[in-house]
This record gives structure tokens, sequence and C-alpha cells, in this order.
């Protein structure tokens, strides 16, 4: 089922972004990594993006504005969105924002697998 699908992580965090891409890529994701939000809706849509892998918070930017625009543009509002962060209580803001789901940093790799699959087959 991963074959093919295609992930952005988005994180500002260069280390965490090359750790979930060498990670997923073993689970057969073809991922894309950007420390830019600035660029997601862009890399979305050029990039033929299945699944949006959002930090909250990425250097002086929230990633629940990021969300809430890729929600607001015809091109990426079906992207499902899974948002991360270690702030524990940061879930709710994450959905409000239009994120499909979230994960609280750190998280366990199969805890991640399964919840990324579960959002590709809703």
């Amino acid at each position: 089922m991963s074959q093919n699908i295609r992930i952005l992580v988005v994180d500002d965090d260069s280390g965490i972004g090359e750790m979930l891409k060498t990670l997923l890529e073993f689970y057969d994701f073809k991922v894309v990594v950007t420390e830019k939000p600035e660029e997601t809706e862009e890399l979305v849509v050029k990039q033929n993006i299945d699944l949006v892998m959002l930090d909250m918070l990425i250097s002086g930017v929230n990633g629940t504005d990021v969300c809430a625009r890729l929600r607001k543009n015809e091109e990426t509002a079906e992207v499902p969105v899974l948002m991360m962060s270690a702030l524990h209580d940061a879930g709710k803001k994450c959905r409000e924002a239009g994120a499909n789901d979230f994960i609280a940093k750190p998280f366990e790799m199969e805890e991640l697998i399964k919840k990324i699959h579960g959002m590709l087959q809703q």
C-alpha cells in the first residue's frame, strides 16, 4: 500500500526531517522534506503529495496557520494533514485548524505508520 504514496514532511529541525524521511522510506513511502513552511502549498501541488506531516511550531510560524491555509486552498484542501508537536495539549488546536490527526512527539514509529495508513484509507 505504501508504494508510490508521497509524504511531505514540514519540520524546521533538519535532523527530525531527515530521520523521518529515512524511516518512512523504509516503509516504502516516497518522502519530500522541507524546513520552509511557506513552501508547503506549492510543494503539495508540484510534488503531487498524498499526505502532509506538519510540525506545529516551525521557526516563527505556527503550523496551525499553515494547515488552515492548506484547507482554504482548493488545490490542497483534500490532502490529509497529520500534525505533530511536543506540546502535549496541542492536539485540539491542530484539529481545530483542520488537521485530520495529531501525533505527540516523541512517538513510536509503529504508531505513526498506523496513523498514516488510517488517514490514507479515509
